[in-house]
């Protein structure tokens, strides 16, 4: 009887969470309904502006240059956590030799597996251009917290408590951690930690005027990193620092 009756306490409080957070994420959902829809229209038609302008001349290109480079599809196609922890496929261009750690371990700046194109696909965000279609379709933001592979994401989640709350917005192509410099491989308490931060932050801050600034800053990044293949750029301010101007620290790391 006893027995049966710690099964039904910890039924309904189970299902008392679970009521909890269906209301926070209605709650959440309601307060920024117009930004949500703003933000829908301009992921969708930046999409169709990116696919139908840049996607559609540039994809023969990157197709011959990765397989001239090395064996394997042109596409890497991955389960990623996404929106309230849902997987989806998420699109990249290949980056690495065709190989079995690719869903496990995570890349670092020196991988011998990254090949010689992938690294310039890499460095200048390019490898990242195809997830227009995952933004099209819902999966995914142009502005978000980028989206994890499971493995990361259950490390991530050991390691800070309410990892998991920066799936409350969908994930992104670029999002402001990346913008103040937390890119690659995490794997480090402080790494983790600080780009959960800058998450959170932006999950609970997130407005269609601070989309449109970390959008800039990426384009500036790529940009930069493309002419300096080309022409000698002398004194390029980095993203961290730029950002600064518009976010101080000791306003987000709370």
């Amino acid at each position: 009887m006893v027995e049966t009756t710690c099964i039904g306490k910890t039924k309904l409080k189970e299902e008392s969470i679970s009521e909890r957070k269906s209301v926070n994420l209605r709650a959440y959902i309601n307060q920024r309904h117009n930004y949500l829809l703003a933000k829908r229209i301009f992921d969708v038609t930046v999409s169709i502006f990116v696919l139908v302008f840049v996607f559609s001349w540039l994809f023969p290109i990157l197709y011959m240059l990765i397989k001239l480079d090395s064996r394997g599809p042109v596409f890497f196609v991955q389960k990623r956590v996404g929106f309230l922890g849902r997987s989806f496929p998420c699109l990249k261009f290949r980056t690495m030799q065709v190989n079995a750690e690719a869903n496990t371990k995570q890349a670092t700046d020196d991988d011998p597996r990254i090949t010689r194109m992938g690294r310039f696909l890499r460095n200048s965000n390019l490898d990242e251009i195809p997830q227009f279609l995952n933004v099209l379709v819902g999966h995914m933001s142009i502005v978000g917290p980028r989206p994890h592979m499971y493995k990361d994401c259950a490390n991530f989640s050991r390691v800070v408590d309410s990892y998991k709350f920066r799936s409350l917005m969908k994930p992104g192509i670029t999002g402001l951690a990346q913008v103040k410099g937390y890119r690659g491989p995490a794997q480090s308490f402080d790494k983790i930690f600080r780009r959960y931060q800058w998450d959170t932050f932006y999950v609970r801050n997130a407005n269609f005027w601070l989309d449109i600034r970390i959008v800039h800053y990426t384009a500036m990044q790529t940009l930069s990193y493309l002419l300096s293949k080309f022409i000698v750029i002398d004194d390029v301010p980095s993203t961290a620092a730029i950002t600064n101007e518009w976010i101080e620290p000791k306003n987000v790391l709370n």
